[in-house]
């Protein structure tokens, strides 16, 4: 039986840093799309939260605006 090869979904980049031109990474996330991209963002945030504050129930980022408007004076 013959299986196709399985497709990790892995992309990598070798080389020293002193020379990286960030170019693998911006056409990474290009490739990624919107929701991946802010998704990645969102879970570093609750890294953060979690390494500095213990507590990622309920980051501030999640709060709900009521709603945008121009105050009158």
């Amino acid at each position: 039986m013959n299986n196709p090869p399985h497709k990790s979904g892995i992309v990598e980049q070798y080389g020293p840093l002193t020379n990286h031109d960030r170019s693998f990474d911006c056409q990474f996330w290009q490739s990624q799309g919107v929701k991946a991209i802010f998704d990645a963002a969102f879970d570093l945030i609750k890294d953060y939260l979690l390494l500095k504050d213990k507590n990622v129930n309920q980051p501030r980022i999640q709060r709900s605006v009521e709603s945008f408007g121009k105050i009158s004076l």
